[in-house]
């Protein structure tokens, strides 16, 4: 696209509509029929500008109305009086008033009419400022080099109130259903559109938006994985306790899902925000396991040198004699309570003891065999079951360990469900507020344009635009509620 084509300033203009939440339309001198045929671009936006990929026959003027930005119309180097019918009137009420139509159905007044008609059935809100020329004509020679005192005071009024309305006016730039585009979702939706011109197609906002949905959720489930493995390695050095790992993860996780909403788009049935949810999931499932491996190989470095006074006296086979059982007995019970006062903030404490214990059974029992001739038949059995119960009541705190550890995460599990509705909610609140603001801003400038119609003498195209008032006023009152993820 070159300078040169006749239709670079159309596309221009096309692509200012499509990026921007407030448009800004500067010419000079008056608003008169000359400057608003100079404004042809309006009559050709059906033809260079598509809301939706399938169009039907009926008017779709809500529809860009919708997506469209405000439209400014700044009038410089303005020199009349705004009075009519010798009453003052508003800068808005002066554009208004050149947008007023003709009665017939000449060619002629058609003509006339056209770009009357697309600024009144495009823009649901519309505004006006003139500024008289900045300066005198000395002045403006030397323009660059004013300084703001010099400038006219009235033009410097007129600029404050201008920029003030600007600052204090302008949205976020949203697409549909009130989506909010964020910067970087801004300059890949320019990229996409300039494509599309480029190829010869028209650019289409529906199709735009599944081609942003796709680049820009990806994307986000990246970065947002990223942060929570960010924000978990900085926190933590495993073995940790579970409850403060499980704190970790839900301020990791909720950093996580805040850069997810903020850098995700339009994923409206919520397939990226699972797909993270999954991957924080795996992640935090391993980390666990993680946290679990480390515990269990502290636990065993303890559980060796503790153990290590019954190892040797197992090896040199001191317990083999008639009294050995009991020394044995005492002793495996004063090492075990040595080592659970080491290894009580581990996790996998009891677990350990748990399978060493196990492993130790069949010395057990030979050290008890080796008893045997001390003891009576019931003295042997009584001893033989107190291993054996000795072996379970071990192997049950290992179980309630790992019960433990199962149900703080599926505790987590459901906190982080929980985590992700809760934002999701948020989100779609604030659209479904910007979808109903906006719906309510095309409605407001349906009903307004119907009275002017009616004032003006078009009652055919009154009747038209109340059948239209009604469709919306029907969209409004049947609009879905919110929904939830799976």
């Amino acid at each position: 696209m070159f300078k040169g084509d006749e239709k670079h300033d159309t596309w221009i203009f096309c692509l200012a509509l499509l990026l921007s939440s407030t448009l800004v339309y500067n010419s000079l001198g008056v608003i008169d029929n000359m400057a608003l045929e100079k404004l042809h671009y309006v009559t050709e936006l059906r033809e260079h500008i598509h809301v939706k990929s399938v169009r039907n026959n009926k008017d779709d003027s809500a529809e860009f109305m919708s997506v469209f930005p405000t439209f400014v119309w700044t009038v410089r180097d303005f020199t009349l009086e705004l009075i009519k019918d010798d009453e003052t009137i508003t800068s808005d009420e002066y554009l208004e008033g050149a947008l007023k139509l003709k009665t017939g159905s000449s060619p002629q007044i058609e003509q006339y009419n056209l770009p009357r008609r697309c600024l009144r059935n495009f823009f649901a809100v519309r505004k006006c400022f003139v500024f008289p020329r900045p300066a005198g004509t000395k002045e403006m020679r030397r323009m660059e080099k004013l300084t703001e005192a010099e400038l006219d005071p009235e033009f410097l009024q007129k600029a404050k109130h201008f920029c003030e309305y600007i600052y204090s006016s302008s949205e976020s730039k949203t697409v549909t259903e009130g989506r909010t585009v964020s910067g970087p979702v801004l300059g890949t939706l320019a990229e996409v559109y300039v494509e599309e011109i480029r190829r010869g197609n028209v650019p289409c906002l529906e199709k735009a938006v599944v081609s942003l949905a796709w680049i820009h959720n990806v994307q986000a489930v990246d970065k947002a994985l990223q942060t929570y493995r960010t924000e978990i390695f900085s926190l933590i050095q495993i073995p940790v306790d579970p409850k403060q790992l499980s704190n970790i993860h839900k301020s990791a996780e909720k950093k996580a899902i805040e850069v997810f909403m903020s850098t995700s788009f339009n994923d409206i049935e919520h397939i990226y925000q699972q797909k993270l949810a999954e991957k924080i999931k795996k992640e935090y499932e391993n980390l666990c396991e993680k946290n679990k491996a480390a515990s269990v190989s502290k636990c065993q470095r303890v559980l060796l040198c503790v153990f290590e006074p019954l190892e040797n006296a197992l090896r040199d086979r001191s317990y083999l004699k008639p009294c050995g059982y009991r020394q044995y007995r005492d002793t495996f019970a004063q090492l075990a309570e040595e080592y659970r006062s080491q290894t009580r903030t581990q996790i996998m404490s009891e677990e350990v003891l748990s399978k060493y214990l196990e492993k130790k059974e069949d010395s057990g029992m030979i050290i008890l065999a080796a008893a045997a001739e001390s003891l009576t038949e019931a003295q042997h059995q009584q001893q033989v079951a107190s291993l054996q119960k000795d072996v379970l009541e071990q192997m049950q705190k290992g179980l309630e360990e790992q019960n433990k550890l199962l149900h703080q995460m599926l505790y987590d599990m459901q906190r982080t469900y929980d985590e992700h509705v809760k934002q999701l909610m948020e989100r779609m609140e604030k659209e479904q507020e910007r979808t109903r603001r906006d719906n309510e801003r095309v409605m407001d400038a349906k009903l307004k344009e119907q009275e002017a119609l009616l004032q003006q003498g078009f009652q055919q195209e009154a009747s038209r635009l109340q059948m239209e008032i009604n469709s919306l006023r029907s969209q409004r009152s049947s609009g879905g509620g919110l929904c939830s993820i799976s």
